[in-house]
């Protein structure tokens, strides 16, 4: 029996990463640690919080006590904890480089108090700046350009540090773009989901032709899965979906699908330092074996679908206070 931590478990990526280890690998027995900020929801987690096999645990990773005591008795830690929207990182960035890089010191230091036998640390694509031409690779420079992308990059160069200094088995990833189910309606494309089945206008940075990397959530959780278990200590790993579009004709394509009229599309003022394009080299992790296995087309229209028949769970997100306040905030000068 393997004890198994997850931190950020009730967020967008944990809980669909929790999902698959339930039914992927049943002796395993899972701590899930949120905090359980304006992107947890304990709805994510529905039906796999049975107190035995997956428990959850209300809980700061930056809090050392509560940290010490979930790390106490695992064998292995997923770090998905994580401040992780670029547009926020840049109104309030505190939150991202506490969490980001002392939420992350501190998980350190009690994986290597503890032995622990694996800590993994998920991180991002946006780690490695814009890239204009080609793809990033493992042992590219790390030039981030956010609040967000920044502290990201810290998490991992502590990371690294502790592998180097103490020996601790540190793995990473860094993933790129991720959509599907339970994604906050934030992000770029539960956000125009929403809004364009309310016929609400679809709020398009700059010219729309921002490029990125899309990676299906249960893509990504597969390459966490691998690396996890099959990673060598020390390494980094991108995890692509080899799937780059700009963002007008992901725009296009949730319109399409919903049988909406163009006339929804609003530009907008860019936001600062908008990295223009990403693009990840996945070889390195195909070398143990993985693929994806969505293409972006099918998984769009199977997020489109997702959507449309959770509207209760995505309401009560858009229908909070954090919500109303941050778009009121960010994009009242956006015009």
């Amino acid at each position: 029996m393997k004890r198994l931590v997850v931190t950020g478990g009730a967020g967008f990526i944990g809980s669909n990463f929790v999902r698959r280890m339930v039914n992927r690998c049943p002796d395993y027995r899972i701590t899930v640690l949120d905090v359980m900020t304006y992107a947890g929801n304990l709805e994510n987690l529905a039906g796999l919080l049975d107190g035995e096999k997956v428990k959850f645990v209300k809980g700061d990773i930056r809090d050392r006590e509560i940290v010490r005591e979930v790390l106490r008795d695992a064998d292995m830690v997923v770090n998905f904890a994580a401040e992780s929207f670029v547009d926020r990182s840049i109104l309030e960035p505190d939150g991202f480089i506490t969490t980001d890089v002392l939420g992350a010191f501190v998980l350190l230091e009690a994986a290597k108090e503890f032995g622990l036998e694996k800590f993994l640390q998920v991180s991002t694509d946006e780690v490695y700046g814009s890239v204009e031409e080609g793809s990033s690779t493992e042992l590219d420079a790390i030039l981030p350009n956010s609040p967000y992308s920044a502290s990201k990059a810290g998490g991992d160069l502590l990371a690294r540090s502790y592998f180097v200094t103490y020996g601790v088995p540190v793995v990473m990833t860094r993933g790129s773009n991720t959509y599907g189910p339970y994604q906050h309606p934030e992000k770029l494309i539960p956000l125009f989901i929403s809004n364009a089945v309310d016929d609400k206008p679809l709020p398009v940075y700059g010219d729309g032709g921002q490029v990125r990397d899309w990676l299906y959530v249960e893509d990504h959780c597969s390459a966490v899965d691998l690396v996890l278990h099959k990673g060598t200590p020390g390494e980094a790993y991108n995890v692509g979906g080899g799937c780059e579009r700009t963002n007008m004709h992901v725009t296009s394509l949730i319109l399409q699908y919903l049988e909406k009229p163009s006339s929804l599309i609003r530009y907008v003022t860019d936001r600062p330092g908008h990295d223009r394009r990403y693009s990840l080299n996945c070889d390195k992790l195909r070398g143990l074996g993985w693929d994806t296995t969505k293409q972006f087309e099918d998984g769009l229209k199977e997020t489109v679908e997702w959507y449309l028949q959770n509207q209760d769970w995505w309401r009560k997100v858009k229908d909070s206070d954090s919500y109303r306040e941050f778009n009121r905030t960010w994009y009242s000068d956006r015009k």
